[in-house]
């Protein structure tokens, strides 16, 4: 077997990352620091073939690799290079990855690209108004991811309305959540037993916060849709959750924008205003525990985790989107999916995963 290997143009540029894979290129440049698996379980491959290599790996879902067609290069528009710029496998590098896989280690990996389904919309413009147009394989097409940009509505103050940058939601909400507790914690300071109450009615609110994390998440974003589906509950369900497990690497849609959750929060807060004494102590709690979700939600997409327990929610939260859409409902805390024994069991690893 040759030490050498033709390789798209592309991966003459220092800032390309082209692979081969099953005799086609992929360009995972923009993808690298997204990996579920992360940055360092690709170290290594570039300019290589990572047939050998992927195939031997856990079985990737088939989410995954319908992803994985976002990233393909064709070798005939960029060129093959001349056999003197040819990229040259390390001689130190695993000899797997300079082998041919055999046909006994493809079988053993059942995940085929399946056929594009893309061509059911036009992403060139709005996608709100297009989903009632593929009810019938909606609740399939949304949960095959892509890696592009999304648009939801063709007015431009209408889209704008839909994109949130991470910040804003603690710039809008830490005041109100201040304002809420100071308002009742202010008068109960100096009285020890009233001070006890009040934090318990602040950590009532997050564990609250926490169960409506869980059932929202599961009961609401997740609803069970088929083909017989109106096509408004699709369009709403694309709108409220469809869009960020079809499009899980947009920035500006992975935190809820402020002003529906105000509404979103008042209409939670009504009820507990006739059945609490301190309906805004726990409100605040509640308040608390949503800015860490949603902010926790935004650094397990887009953070670089050190500390074991992130690194492992993080790899939690991957696995929903990509392997276990039905499990794995918990992004703040596993809790409720202990409680509903809808827990993701994820195995232990050899090493730390990075995504920087």
């Amino acid at each position: 077997m040759p030490s050498d290997m033709d390789m798209p143009k592309e991966a003459e540029s220092n800032d390309k990352f082209i692979v081969k894979y099953r005799q086609q290129y992929y360009d995972l440049s923009r993808f690298m620091h997204k990996h579920p698996g992360g940055i360092n379980t690709l170290k290594g491959l570039n300019s290589g073939d990572m047939t050998a290599r992927f195939l031997k790996a856990p079985p990737h879902s088939d989410a995954a690799m319908y992803l994985m067609r976002e990233y393909k290069i064709d070798p005939e528009d960029s060129g093959k290079p001349k056999s003197s710029q040819r990229e040259t496998l390390h001689p130190d590098k695993d000899e797997t990855l300079r082998q041919r896989p055999t046909e006994d280690t493809e079988d053993k990996n059942n995940n085929q690209v399946d056929e594009s389904m893309e061509h059911l919309v036009d992403w060139s413009k709005a996608m709100l108004p297009q989903i009632a147009n593929i009810t019938d394989c909606y609740d399939e097409w949304v949960h095959k991811p892509v890696d592009r940009p999304l648009r939801l509505f063709e007015p431009w103050y209408l889209e704008m309305c839909t994109k949130t940058p991470w910040w804003l939601v603690p710039l809008f909400w830490i005041p109100v959540i201040v304002k809420c507790a100071l308002e009742e914690f202010t008068s109960a300071w100096q009285d020890s037993n009233q001070l006890a109450v009040f934090t318990g009615y602040l950590l009532f609110g997050v564990l609250l916060w926490s169960f409506l994390e869980y059932t929202l998440h599961r009961w609401v974003f997740h609803v069970k849709l088929s083909s017989k589906t109106g096509s408004w509950l699709c369009t709403f369900h694309f709108m409220i959750h469809g869009l960020h497990h079809k499009v899980p690497f947009d920035p500006m849609r992975l935190v809820f924008p402020p002003l529906p959750g105000a509404v979103l929060a008042a209409i939670i807060y009504t009820p507990l205003s006739f059945v609490l004494s301190h309906p805004r102590v726990v409100l605040s709690g509640a308040l608390a525990g949503y800015l860490c979700y949603d902010m926790m939600h935004y650094y397990l997409h887009y953070g670089n985790p050190s500390l074991g327990a992130f690194v492992h929610m993080k790899r939690y939260h991957h696995h929903h989107h990509f392997s276990h859409q039905t499990l794995g409902y918990g992004i703040s805390s596993p809790l409720w999916d202990v409680v509903f024994k809808t827990r993701i069991h994820l195995r232990k690893l050899r090493y730390q995963l990075r995504w920087s």
